[in-house]
């Protein structure tokens, strides 16, 4: 039965590249600049011959490496705005019905016949990949003479796409550049996906059995271990800086009124037109990358301090000391930054560690505080911006505009904190909540902006400063 099902697979994978085949697909000879139509065409009935094979049937089978592999390359080297977003949803969908790792749910006799775990993590060992590791991955002159998968992704690779993304405001206005950049945007948002489906179900299972290789040996983990981490996380806050203005750009060019003729025939082709919402969708792939590798070194932490780390998983600086160190060397980064930032809890810590480093030794002390600035909690920082002598040695550090950006940024994602669930995994984060009310966190927070104009009688609230204390206003009006 099994041998059958193989050879029906190989069947279908000889009559779905038959179709590439015949269109000079990767063949040197052919030029890319002839015949395009004829090669678009056969190329989008390749990726619905694929669709119909695998994911039509209720029990289709998942394409073979050699089909995913020609799937993956249409996505990195097509031409073709139709093809790059059919190639793109294909792999995705793929992705879905056919997951590399998934975690498998014992049946109530599973689970009552043995005190284990309710499930099961499932490795499937030979599914295909994006990216190559380890003995395929070529890191010397005598490996780098082997010829790679085409289209695969090495880390280094992975880092040059977004490096690539870093500096894709020098990319020019024409059809093909924006077609480039939009093929490079959606390549690393799969890559992203493929990191995410292999990472989450391998961190629920880990922290069910306690066991580091499941992390260890996750595409993550193996990719993060051969870069260098420092250019990779400045690189990727370069990343949503440029999301967070083009997508400004963007709308500022779609409304405003005195948009000139020539603009708006730019907007024109259908690339452009798509490129904002893509440009959303690739920002928040930025933050889930880091989050993720935030998330890893937390658990490679507490796994290091149980004995259950070796050399091979190497030490690394955490990624919130980067980005701070970052954000306090380029400043212009700062605003775009944490408005491109969502995710409360690590938000909150990233600038809780910025404002540590200008504020003084707090005057309260807690029973989890030893009295030194870095165990301050944000109301704790709140009653020192409430003091006009600790405000103007503050303010001396910084500017008041980058203070109004950090106590507006650090309010909201002590709010969105303050309403979640209390199980929801913050204790990890608990320091920097403190134990004041609500109530008393919004009146510090009025009395900070105060103290911050009475110190600068010259100074102009931010817009988002000004939301931050309407909010605070309003919550203690309904209490």
């Amino acid at each position: 039965m099994e041998g059958k099902r193989r050879k029906e697979t190989k069947g279908i994978e000889e009559n779905t590249l038959a179709i590439l085949d015949t269109s000079g697909f990767g063949r040197k000879e052919i030029s890319v600049a002839q015949h395009v139509q004829n090669l678009n065409d056969d190329r989008l009935a390749f990726l619905e011959a694929v669709r119909t094979a695998s994911l039509v049937p209720e029990n289709g089978t998942a394409p073979t490496s050699k089909m995913y592999q020609a799937i993956f390359q249409i996505l990195r080297e097509e031409s073709s705005l139709d093809s790059i977003m059919s190639s793109y949803q294909l792999l995705k969908e793929l992705d879905t019905r056919f997951p590399r790792v998934y975690i498998s749910e014992k049946t109530e006799n599973e689970s009552a016949s043995a005190s284990t775990s309710p499930f099961e993590i499932v490795v499937v060992e030979d599914a295909w990949s994006p990216f190559i590791f380890g003995v395929d991955c070529p890191f010397t002159e005598k490996d780098a003479s082997r010829e790679k998968p085409p289209g695969s992704l090495d880390p280094s690779g992975f880092h040059l796409l977004i490096k690539d993304l870093s500096e894709m405001d020098n990319e020019g206005s024409t059809e093909e550049s924006q077609t480039k950049l939009l093929r490079t945007m959606l390549t690393f948002q799969y890559l992203v996906y493929v990191l995410e489906g292999d990472f989450l179900p391998r961190n629920r299972a880990y922290k069910e059995k306690m066991n580091w290789s499941l992390l260890r040996e996750s595409f993550l983990s193996k990719g993060s271990r051969r870069l260098p981490c420092k250019a990779l996380i400045k690189d990727c806050i370069s990343v949503m800086r440029m999301c967070h203005v083009r997508c400004g750009t963007a709308d500022d060019l779609l409304l405003s009124e005195n948009s000139s003729k020539d603009k708006l025939e730019s907007c024109r082709s259908a690339a452009t037109i798509a490129l904002p919402e893509i440009e959303k969708c690739l920002c928040t792939a930025m933050q889930k990358l880091l989050l993720m590798i935030m998330e890893l070194d937390t658990l490679k932490e507490t796994a290091d301090m149980q004995g259950l780390t070796t050399r091979a998983d190497g030490p690394r600086t955490p990624v919130p000391e980067i980005i701070l160190d970052e954000l306090s060397y380029n400043r212009d980064m700062l605003s775009p930054f944490l408005q491109a930032f969502h995710e409360p809890r690590w938000k909150l810590e990233i600038v809780m560690q910025y404002i540590r480093k200008y504020v003084a030794k707090p005057s309260v002390r807690t029973r989890r505080s030893n009295g030194s600035a870095n165990d301050a909690t944000f109301p704790d920082i709140l009653k020192s911006f409430g003091n006009g002598s600790s405000t103007k040695s503050i303010l001396k550090k910084i500017s008041a505009e980058v203070a109004q950006l950090l106590l507006a940024h650090a309010f909201q994602a002590y709010l969105s904190l303050s309403l979640r669930d209390p199980s929801d995994g913050l204790h990890d984060f608990e320091e920097n909540l403190g134990d004041c009310s609500l109530a008393e966190v919004c009146k510090s927070m009025i009395a900070a902006f105060s103290s911050l104009k009475k110190t600068n009688e010259h100074i102009t609230i931010l817009p988002f400063g000004k939301e931050a204390l309407f909010t605070a206003a309003t919550i203690l009006s309904t209490q």
